[in-house]
């Protein structure tokens, strides 16, 4: 399974951004799809994920500002980001999951990765 992820760039606090994530390869058969994100400096941290049912959840740093979605017949996942703040810079990561049979918030449950989206939201 690969992972790529586009839709990064530049953009002014308060502004939105839509990330795509693509899967290709052999079919994703895990519990679902994440996004994370590094920010300079930090360590990778969970934001969003979704499951095979279309439950969400997401990181309370961003709840009512990012939706995730995700279209099976495309095989893509998408983060809408708004209302983006300059904290929300970094470098933003497609996941899947791969190391339990449920959805979890931990990177080392998630094998599959993409190479990432720079984000990066000025003031």
């Amino acid at each position: 399974v690969q992972l790529v992820e586009s839709g990064g760039g530049s953009v002014q606090s308060g502004g939105s951004l839509r990330l795509s994530c693509a899967t290709s390869g052999d079919t994703y058969s895990g519990p679902c799809l994440g996004w994370f994100r590094q920010a300079p400096g930090q360590e990778r941290e969970w934001v969003a994920h979704i499951d095979n049912d279309g439950m969400t959840k997401y990181a309370d740093s961003v709840k009512g500002r990012f939706t995730i979605s995700q279209d099976k017949a495309k095989r893509k996942m998408y983060l809408q980001l708004s209302s983006l703040k300059p904290e929300g810079t970094g470098m933003y990561y497609c996941a899947g999951a791969s190391g339990a049979p449920i959805c979890t918030v931990l990177e080392v449950d998630f094998g599959y990765w993409g190479q990432g989206t720079q984000v990066t939201v000025s003031s």
